[in-house]
């Protein structure tokens, strides 16, 4: 019997994009019938980043439910360290521009950076730093600090905040860096976070470039694709709040996105699947995706909303 090869896209979404996946995946193991830590491929964006590298070192959808209930684990930080690294709002960011050197590299090739990427350039720069997250990626690696997953691919997205492009760490070609570092440059939101220093260059957060990037897989032989897209959305409501509304038309930017990479990726034969929260599951994240207050609703909610969205794709 042939066994499928099965690629899974974990996407950006912050605190409450991370429990919807969360609170989704143990139903997304049955569908596959196979451990998500040993699929073929994984992408990781930002809060997906985390998701990937603990898959990849031996935790079970069970055990990111339990860590995010509460149930203290004896090697990583808990959630509440988390929050209070990065918290509901950001600091104050300091008084200086964000990537002069990105503005001008673009002044100089107008079209060589994506305009949501240069648009990050001129936010000032953040002041939270990621020290919880870095504990935690480190303790997964506890044995060999150096060490990335293996057999498998496993793909960390981050963008050069000093050239604009788009960096898959884990993938042939790209800068040779730690997994740490990698996740940590990967959730290093612009204007919120400090950007990640590795080497000479400095990196944020994927998400600046894409809120999945499903497409680095388009030249990759997959029979399955899998997209958890936790800032997307192909079933929207209609909030009344205003800060609600307003974060319902920037999904609706990467919703679009999203839809013209899933295209590209179709287009070399493999089968894609793609869940987004739906109206239950956005009245459960409310407008802020980093307000940790609603993260047991919305994975109450995913445990729900998921199982069904999977049958529904079937």
């Amino acid at each position: 019997m042939t066994v499928k090869k099965v690629a899974l896209v974990l996407g950006a979404g912050g605190t409450l994009g991370a429990a919807w996946m969360i609170g989704g995946l143990a139903a997304l193991q049955e569908r596959l019938g196979r451990p998500l830590g040993e699929l073929d491929t994984i992408v990781g964006t930002s809060a997906g980043s985390i998701l990937a590298a603990a898959l990849r070192h031996g935790f079970t959808p069970g055990d990111l439910l339990a860590h995010q209930l509460g149930q203290p684990h004896p090697a990583v930080p808990g959630t509440d360290e988390f929050e209070r690294d990065s918290g509901f709002l950001p600091p104050p960011p300091r008084l200086r521009l964000g990537s002069a050197r990105m503005l001008a590299t673009a002044a100089l090739a107008p079209h060589s950076v994506h305009p949501r990427v240069l648009a990050s350039a001129v936010l000032p720069q953040g002041r939270s730093e990621h020290a919880a997250l870095r504990r935690y990626v480190q303790a997964l690696v506890r044995d060999d600090p150096g060490r990335w997953p293996v057999p498998h691919r496993t793909w960390i997205v981050g963008v050069d905040y000093e050239s604009g492009r788009r960096v898959v760490f884990g993938r042939a070609g790209s800068p040779a860096v730690s997994l740490p570092d990698a996740v940590v440059a990967s959730c290093s939101i612009p204007g919120w976070h400090q950007p990640a220093v590795i080497g000479d260059r400095r990196y944020v957060d994927g998400g600046v470039r894409s809120a999945t990037s499903v497409d680095v897989l388009h030249r990759e032989e997959h029979d399955e694709i899998y997209v958890l897209a936790p800032m997307a959305s192909h079933r929207p409501d209609r909030p009344w709040h205003p800060a609600a509304r307003a974060e319902r038309l920037v999904r609706q930017i990467f919703t679009a996105q999203l839809d013209r990479e899933v295209r590209k990726v179709s287009r070399a034969g493999a089968r894609v699947t793609v869940l987004t929260p739906g109206p239950e599951d956005l009245a459960a994240i409310g407008p802020n995706l980093m307000d940790a207050r609603r993260r047991h609703d919305v994975l109450r909610t995913a445990q729900a909303s998921m199982p069904a969205a999977l049958r529904a794709a079937a």
